[in-house]
């Protein structure tokens, strides 16, 4: 250990074992010094928050065992770490390795492994016993600033001015990114560094949960397919649905194109906002008998989000029923379950 961190953590409390300072020099050596400071960091928050919160070490957690894991967490970031899994469980093999190697009980190494390995699962480390739920509340505490406000007053102060944070969230999330895009085998679509990487691909390249569960061959359908109404599963097929729905007077389909929350503005100077306000307004096309045409102008996609522009003809508004031609805008949004709807709707068609 340095001479700066070891009068750094003069200054604080923690474990000071030979295993804690050998563990703490091996983090050091290999990771980027932000990711290391990080580490560091994430136990000094952890152990403040269990004061604030009344847990004692040696009789609510081990304390060794929480400054094991929160120095150890990010080893899958460095490059003796970085291998053919997601991040988490690389560093925590590597963890493993190390503790392995200096002879602690299996039992105490499966601790750590879990505080590595589920550091970013939210709602499972939280249920893996004290050690593991006090370290990734110290890593969330870092990265988040996720119950920061139970920490004393001035201690993060404190902390960052002694291990500062270079960006931490940002220079992280840049290199989980960077192994992801060198080695795809790290970055399942359905993981937290797979979500990550979507940011950077071209839309539609990584499959997302409806595209893994639309191509498992049992032939399972959403529950939206079961009934007379289709769903438009590109942002372009929306138009021939909104006019075969208007040519068979149905209402309730028509309404099915929209957010609940969408915008349909037909006229310069008015729109109608919501299911209930929209459903009103398509009511009168159908009252009226109008019928739409759509010649598609532009399109844009950018992940679930589309601009859409299109020539539309309509008639049966106009009072001496002559049709409307317009230019429309939409923007449309794409549904957890796949679907494409409104969530603006701009055709400007009331003469």
């Amino acid at each position: 250990m340095n001479a700066s961190l070891s009068a750094a953590f003069a200054a604080c409390t923690w474990p000071g074992t030979e295993l804690a300072t050998r563990a703490l020099r091996f983090a050091e050596e290999r990771e980027p010094d932000f990711i290391f400071r990080h580490g560091v960091r994430s136990y000094l928050f952890a152990k403040a928050l269990a004061d604030q919160r009344g847990l004692k070490p040696g009789t609510d957690y081990d304390d060794e065992l929480v400054f094991l894991g929160c120095v150890l967490h990010d080893l899958g970031l460095a490059e003796e770490g970085n291998g053919d899994q997601r991040f988490e469980v690389d560093g925590a093999d590597l963890a493993a390795r190390f503790l392995r190697d200096h002879g602690v009980a299996e039992a105490d190494i499966a601790v750590v492994w879990d505080i590595v390995a589920l550091h970013t699962s939210d709602g499972i480390a939280s249920r893996k016993g004290p050690d593991v739920a006090l370290a990734q509340a110290g890593i969330a505490a870092d990265v988040f600033g996720r119950d920061k406000e139970q920490l004393p007053a001035g201690f993060a102060e404190r902390v960052h001015a002694t291990f500062p944070r270079a960006d931490l969230a940002h220079a992280m999330t840049d290199l989980i990114v960077e192994q992801a895009l060198a080695n795809p085998l790290k970055a399942g679509p359905l993981s937290f560094p797979g979500q990550l990487l979507r940011r950077h691909l071209p839309s539609g390249s990584l499959p997302d949960w409806y595209d893994i569960i639309g191509e498992n061959g049992w032939g399972d359908r959403p529950a939206t397919a079961r009934t007379d109404v289709s769903a438009a599963r590109t942002p372009q097929e929306l138009a021939g649905l909104f006019t075969r729905y208007l040519a068979a007077g149905d209402l309730d389909a028509l309404v099915s194109l929209y957010e609940p929350g969408a915008v349909f503005a037909d006229e310069p100077e008015a729109q109608a906002v919501g299911t209930e306000a929209i459903k009103d307004r398509l009511r009168t096309y159908i009252t009226r008998g109008a019928q739409v045409t759509f010649q598609p102008r532009n399109s844009h996609t950018a992940g679930d989000l589309a601009v859409l522009s299109s020539v539309a003809t309509v008639t049966g508004l106009a009072p001496d029923g002559a049709p409307v031609t317009t230019t429309t805008t939409e923007v449309v949004r794409r549904q957890p379950d796949g679907r494409w709807l409104y969530a603006i709707n701009a055709p400007f068609f009331a003469a």
